[in-house]
């Protein structure tokens, strides 16, 4: 466990560190914040920060980080290396000044931000993005419980309406409308710090089961340094792009306005943005280093992890929770599970509610005006997941299409933190640096990828494994990179031609 306990250490270290680096370089100040400010009752509601932090783990803490993490496991324990250094550097920046920056602007949607710093053309098109990204991410977080509840409710004996994946998804859907409408501290400030807390537990669970079983070890990096994934899919960039949520995520972004308005002091944002993300990171972390300690190995590769994917992210899941804990704590992390996608999918509908709201200007302290919005975002996402429920859409492909489309997110953001940094006269590489990183990610992932523009580039071998074109992507990727450097360089010249 000697590559996990560093890990560990790093980002746990790295909170009180480069966190510390990232909160000094942006300089929260004594200034009255939007919660206090403006307080409708509805949105902008003052929190105490043990709460704020909470809800804000278990906003972007859905099934990303777990499911997630056990889908990077597949490429070995290289994919520690990812979630540490990738939450330190990329993640928690990311989130941080998505947060702050929206605090600056009267808890604005993350749309708005960007296109304040990025120009109208590039606000009209996160409006888009950031509202098709929620829904995606809203029904992904419905599905995935649903699943959950129905192999929870067929290994205990259960049979009929109870397990089907439809009767729950539909329940949970209607919890969603109502979280989605309400105010913001009637169910999520007060039941999610409960849920959160729940959420650490279950992570620590498995940790020690893992510790405490002899049969399971936890591979060393440098013994491992290799791709393990058994299909032979490239690490870059498909592992970056994979993790998502427990290293970096653009869905972060669209849930850290939602805190921004609920602060009281702008010197909570180090444990509430910075914090929360350290912690998905730990607890990604944690389940990477379940999938690579409990499945078998064959010929140096995960094929035993691949096979229990293969029976499907809630089956995948309880197999974990089986194999390392039992009686209570099995049914404890099978709790933390299925509520922690809930509580990110009612937040990612309340996202695009007031993504909506923010675009179209429409007023959200009536209850008309809510519903306005409310009927046709919960409508989307019913037709997605009721689709995928009766097997007319397949949920891989929606969760691929948000995985790409989350780190795209991320990459704009980032941008716009630097643009944000730049017109404040302080340190912009503290988040170019990442989007450029995260531009290249972007940029490969698409070129490679079977549902973005794979199908064209590659080629198959008679067996039908995919024979991916990196000679290709890659110096594509880097290109666009360094042209996206470049063209904000060549932005911050002329805006400080401008002044």
């Amino acid at each position: 466990m000697i590559s996990f306990l560093i890990c560990l250490a790093l980002l746990v270290g790295g909170y009180f560190t480069y966190g510390k680096v990232v909160d000094n370089t942006f300089g929260p100040d004594d200034r009255e914040t939007p919660a206090v400010r403006i307080n409708d009752g509805v949105d902008y509601v003052v929190m105490p920060q043990w709460k704020l932090f909470l809800v804000q783990l278990l906003n972007i803490a859905g099934l990303g980080p777990i499911f997630g993490a056990m889908q990077g496991a597949l490429w070995g324990p290289v994919v520690f290396l990812w979630i540490t250094f990738g939450t330190i550097f990329a993640g928690g920046v990311h989130d941080y000044f998505s947060g702050m920056i929206s605090e600056r602007n009267d808890g604005g949607s993350i749309a708005e931000v960007t296109g304040k710093y990025l120009g109208g053309a590039m606000q009209n098109v996160m409006r888009v993005f950031s509202v098709v990204l929620l829904i995606m991410v809203g029904t992904v977080f419905a599905v995935g419980p649903a699943g959950l509840i129905v192999t929870l409710c067929k290994n205990n004996g259960a049979s009929g309406l109870v397990t089907t994946t439809l009767f729950w998804l539909i329940i949970i859907l209607v919890y969603y409308f109502i979280a989605t409408f309400i105010s913001i501290d009637k169910i999520i400030g007060k039941v999610y710090p409960l849920f959160g807390l729940c959420l650490i537990i279950m992570a620590v669970g498995v940790i020690i089961g893992i510790y405490t079983n002899p049969d399971f070890t936890i591979p060393e990096i440098w013994t491992h340094f290799y791709n393990m994934h058994p299909s032979a899919t490239p690490i870059w960039s498909f592992m970056f792009i994979t993790v998502a949520c427990g290293a970096i995520s653009g869905f972060h972004s669209t849930q850290s306005p939602l805190m921004a308005r609920c602060m009281k002091s702008e010197k909570q944002g180090h444990m509430v943005f910075y914090g929360a993300m350290v912690s998905e990171g730990v607890i990604a972390l944690i389940w990477a280093a379940a999938g690579c300690a409990l499945y078998e190995v064959s010929n140096g590769l995960n094929t035993g992890l691949a096979a229990a994917l293969a029976e499907g992210q809630s089956a995948a899941i309880y197999d974990v929770c089986s194999k390392t804990m039992g009686g209570v704590g099995i049914a404890l992390a099978m709790i933390g599970v299925v509520v922690c996608p809930i509580t990110s999918g009612d937040t990612a509908f309340r996202s695009a509610r007031l993504t909506l709201s923010d675009w179209f200007k429409i007023d959200q302290g009536s209850y008309a005006n809510r519903l306005k919005l409310c009927i046709p975002v919960l409508g989307v996402g019913a037709i997605l997941g009721i689709g995928n429920a009766l097997g007319y859409i397949n949920y891989t492909v929606i969760w691929r299409y948000f995985s790409w489309t989350n780190q795209t997110l991320a990459m704009i953001v980032l941008w716009a933190a630097s643009m944000f940094l730049f017109v404040e006269k302080k340190n912009y590489w503290i988040t170019a640096v990442p989007a450029t990183f995260m531009s290249a990610v972007s940029c490969t992932y698409f070129i490679l990828a079977p549902e973005c523009l794979g199908g064209l580039v590659n080629a198959k071998t008679a067996e039908g494994a995919v024979i991916y074109n990196t000679a290709v992507a890659y110096p594509i990727g880097i290109v666009f990179a360094i042209a996206m450097l470049l063209l904000f360089l060549r932005a911050t010249k002329k805006k400080a031609a401008q002044k």
